[in-house]
């Protein structure tokens, strides 16, 4: 059942479910495309997550009165069929010190590493959302068989375009920073990159396939990276 929480004095949830999952997340992002397209008064911005859309409000010119009505209307027929956002593949190398958690996980799990590399590069991922650091795609849903508590020791230092995975979910880091999360890979891409416009690579919606690259390809894939001339396009728009 779909409700509407309000958030502080300018803020409204509507809340889907209290489950992630990706039918929910698909209603979610359908949902904030309508808003945006609605142009309703008042409306400053809009943030989908993995479950409810957070659309911020001006008080001088929307009240919760005013914005409950006009969002009802666009929640009918909410219905998106699945394969609606751009798919990419991703190199990603799952080899040496850019997979620095790889042993620990195949341990963990009772596979062999090539296993974890096999099981995490099978699936295709929906991108839930994007937060955390710049561009940072939260993509799920992860192999149960892969499916770990964050570590109990966050690193500091976590490499850019590290492949990472905990709980449900795999994402890439957009740049270095702390991190919890188990590090099974690294790709070359720049997945958010001021030189490019858009600077963030993932959107809300997409689905993302990692696709293993060996050690050799990965350091002349991140030269070309470095230097600005490496380019990823979805499928649909591959010459």
């Amino acid at each position: 059942m779909i409700r509407f929480l309000q958030s502080g004095d300018t803020s409204l949830v509507i809340e889907f479910s209290t489950e992630m999952d990706r039918k929910i997340a698909r209603q979610v992002l359908e949902l904030f495309r309508r808003v945006e397209r609605a142009g309703i008064a008042g409306i400053v911005e809009t943030v989908p997550t993995f479950r409810s859309l957070m659309v911020h409000y001006d008080p001088t010119k929307a009240t919760r009165r005013s914005l409950v009505p006009q969002l009802e209307a666009l929640l009918e027929g909410l219905e998106v069929a699945e394969g609606s956002g751009r798919v990419w593949h991703l190199p990603a190398c799952y080899e040496g010190e850019l997979a620095p958690d790889l042993d620990d996980v195949a341990q963990r799990t009772s596979l062999t590493p090539d296993e974890v590399v096999a099981q995490h590069s099978a699936e295709t991922y929906l991108v839930y959302m994007v937060g955390f650091l710049p561009g940072f795609p939260y993509m799920g849903d992860l192999p149960q068989h892969l499916q770990l508590p964050r570590r109990e020791e966050p690193r500091l230092r976590v490499p850019m375009g590290s492949v990472a995975i905990a709980t449900a979910m795999t994402g890439v880091y957009t740049f270095e920073s702390p991190g919890g999360w188990h590090l099974i890979g690294r790709t070359p891409v720049r997945i958010f990159d001021l030189r490019r416009q858009p600077a963030a690579l993932f959107e809300p919606g997409d689905e993302v396939c990692f696709v293993p690259i060996s050690r050799a390809e990965f350091d002349a894939q991140e030269r070309a990276a470095a230097a600005g001339t490496l380019t990823l396009r979805p499928l649909e728009a591959a010459p």
